[in-house]
């Protein structure tokens, strides 16, 4: 039970927010037997094709893909990712629309009366607002993003008609193990018996592929079951028995996004008897999906680029899209990150591409001190030779702080990258003025 006392009837959004912040001793608390209760009481039922995506990296822009292809396709779609950047109403969308205020506290209201005495976390809370939201709205699909791992993840209560593991790689260790075969396993419980479950992951972990045929799940592997080919011009996605072929490249920028695109694509042809989407449909939906955070270009001069890249496999893909830039004369880094994430192997992935650290101190209880931050990143750079350049390495007390100071440093050609956290990339963008 909460100490603080439930919002009153004309609290907004912003005040239940707090609340839910206080409900549980934890921020995260995996288990599927008091958020599945709560869902039972509320009597949630996801009429529509329900399509559940989980993965290390990748999972936000598939989920974003596949909610524009259904759109252009005429059906009505819900999507939920986490988190969000500027306002939590990012996290909830209804047929292309975020959520209202006054819809997500009439949720939250239900919610905390058919709660009574069990505690939810605040994942698990807004979690079952936006599933009510979604059976209440009559839609014709859901796409749902897991939040952390998937096994005892919130999401799970959702009985995937098909499921999607977009990449397995190590993140969040302290709960879901330190190896790609534990990690694995954890992901590849989103996996229904007899439902399509797609692998984007070009090397599964053996645990995945094996709790796949454990269940006798309909398991779709890139490379085996579907792939994408390309050129300079256009791509084409072949699986099974379907074929998209001249394609224009995803909206999304990013080395990567083809990956994942073909995974939303596989997704699309397993359920196609259901959801037909026809090729006009996936063309103007990979043009249209939008993801603020993912290698996002601002426009104007220096190059400003944002990802919320947080660990080292996000790390190496920035690194490859940085590469595939043109020539910009200096790299300045605002740099922020978790204190619970592996600042070392992130910083190993770009180091050699950095010229200026700009190091960030973050909030919250998981935050550090954009000192602390400094000294890790200097700990994590090679040593340099003889007449190598020394990188600079400052701290900042905010993001805000360290992109002022990068922006005051760079000349036109130059590029400033924003990146490590949710928390960085928000930061700087609030201090634009900006919403995405």
């Amino acid at each position: 039970m909460s100490l603080t006392a439930p919002p009153d009837a004309g609290a907004t959004l912003t005040q239940w927010l707090a609340y839910l912040e206080s409900l549980h001793p934890k921020t995260i608390d995996l288990g599927l037997e008091r958020v599945r209760q709560v869902a039972q009481r509320l009597k949630i039922e996801l009429d529509c094709v329900k399509i559940v995506v989980g993965g290390t990296n990748g999972k936000g822009s598939t989920c974003a893909m596949l909610e524009a292809m259904l759109l252009a396709a005429g059906f009505k779609t819900g999507l939920y990712t986490s988190p969000h950047l500027i306002d939590f109403n990012e996290r909830v969308r209804v047929n292309g629309e975020l959520a209202s205020d006054a819809d997500l506290v009439t949720q939250f209201q239900a919610v905390e009366a058919a709660r009574g005495d069990t505690s939810l976390t605040y994942f698990e809370f807004t979690t079952l607002a936006a599933l009510r939201l979604f059976a209440l709205s009559r839609l014709d699909a859901v796409v749902l993003e897991v939040g952390l791992g998937g096994r005892l993840d919130a999401v799970n209560i959702v009985d995937a008609d098909c499921a999607v593991v977009t990449s397995v790689d190590l993140d969040h260790m302290d709960w879901l193990g330190d190896t790609r075969e534990k990690i694995g396993y954890e992901k590849a419980h989103i996996y229904r018996p007899g439902k399509p479950a797609i692998c984007a992951d070009p090397m599964p972990p053996q645990s995945l592929v094996d709790h796949a045929a454990a269940i006798g799940a309909d398991l779709w592997q890139f490379g085996q079951d579907y792939n994408y080919s390309g050129d300079r011009q256009q791509w084409a996605y072949g699986g099974r028995a379907q074929r998209r072929s001249a394609l224009a490249y995803p909206a999304l920028r990013g080395a990567n996004q083809l990956l994942n695109a073909a995974a939303a694509l596989a997704a699309l042809e397993a359920l196609r008897d259901r959801l037909p989407v026809p090729q006009q449909a996936v063309r103007l939906g990979l043009l249209q999906a939008t993801l603020p955070g993912r290698f996002q270009i601002l426009p104007g001069q220096p190059t400003v680029i944002l990802d919320v890249g947080h660990n080292p496999h996000a790390a190496a893909v920035l690194a490859q899209n940085l590469d595939n830039m043109g020539f910009h004369p200096y790299t300045y880094a605002v740099f922020g990150m978790l204190t619970d994430k592996d600042v070392a192997g992130v910083v190993a992935k770009l180091g050699g591409r950095i010229d200026r650290w700009y190091c960030a101190g973050l909030p919250g209880p998981r935050g550090g001190s954009g000192q602390a931050l400094a000294e890790q990143v200097r700990a994590a750079l090679p040593s340099p030779g003889a007449g190598d350049d020394v990188p600079l390495i400052a701290a900042y007390a905010d993001p805000a702080q360290a992109y002022a100071a990068a922006r005051a440093q760079a000349g036109e050609g130059d590029r400033i990258v924003v990146f490590g956290s949710f928390f960085t990339v928000a930061a700087v963008l609030q201090s634009l003025g900006r919403k995405s």
